[in-house]
């Protein structure tokens, strides 16, 4: 295979990579959603960002370490999306309970507070979105099978790393298109009872996508 032929390959296969996995809404692409709903279009976008860094951080460690990595990792895969599942499953709660506060604050002529179980700030949001999408070690066995299932030739650093950046750039694409939609929803509903329902029927969807996704494990 040639040089440009080949890092074409590991270009495609990064991106149908970084597609596959995250074009599955699990519980924190719902979670996505429901913060870009109900924040600032820049925090929103940090969130994503920080969604696609892990996934991409994922596919390096997949790419440099292989499936010794996974091997490592596989003993604590389970307690770690547990952990996951758990703290989704909480922060949706405070979601909807803060929606449910705050519509009651409204009803009763008193000034609104900010919507709790979000984060305020960009850097917040991306550190927090890295943190829980990185619960989920199972992207690196994923990564991993394409990789030792020659999905792709990567064989040189260039290769790897066309590889590494299509598919933190797939991802990436992917989790602003899910921050858009839900900035674009939440200005669409941006009235009180508006807010408590996108607020509430999120925090339904993501505790139970969570609870789904512990079910399985």
């Amino acid at each position: 295979m040639t040089g440009g032929s080949a890092v074409g390959g590991a270009l495609l296969a990064g991106l149908a990579a970084g597609y596959g996995i995250a074009i599955p809404v699990g519980a924190v692409g719902a979670y996505l959603v429901t913060l870009a709903a109900h924040s600032r279009r820049r925090v929103a976008v940090a969130a994503a960002l920080g969604v696609a860094t892990a996934d991409g951080g994922y596919a390096l460690l997949a790419v440099v370490g292989g499936r010794a990595v996974a091997d490592v990792l596989q003993p604590v895969a389970t307690p770690l999306r547990w952990t996951s599942a758990v703290v989704l499953v909480v922060i949706a709660g405070v979601i909807g309970g803060s929606a449910i506060a705050a519509h009651r604050r409204h009803a009763d002529g008193r000034p609104a507070e900010p919507l709790r179980g979000t984060p305020a700030t960009p850097g917040h949001a991306y550190l927090a979105l890295l943190a829980l999408t990185g619960l989920n070690p199972t992207t690196v066995t994923y990564f991993t099978a394409l990789i030792l299932g020659d999905g792709a030739d990567l064989d040189g650093p260039a290769r790897s790393a066309v590889f590494v950046v299509a598919a933190f750039a797939a991802s990436a694409s992917w989790q602003l298109t899910l921050a858009s939609a839900g900035s674009a929803l939440g200005r669409r509903v941006s009235g009180p009872r508006g807010r408590l329902g996108t607020a509430v029927v999120s925090s339904t969807m993501v505790i139970g996508i969570a609870a789904m996704t512990a079910a399985n494990l």
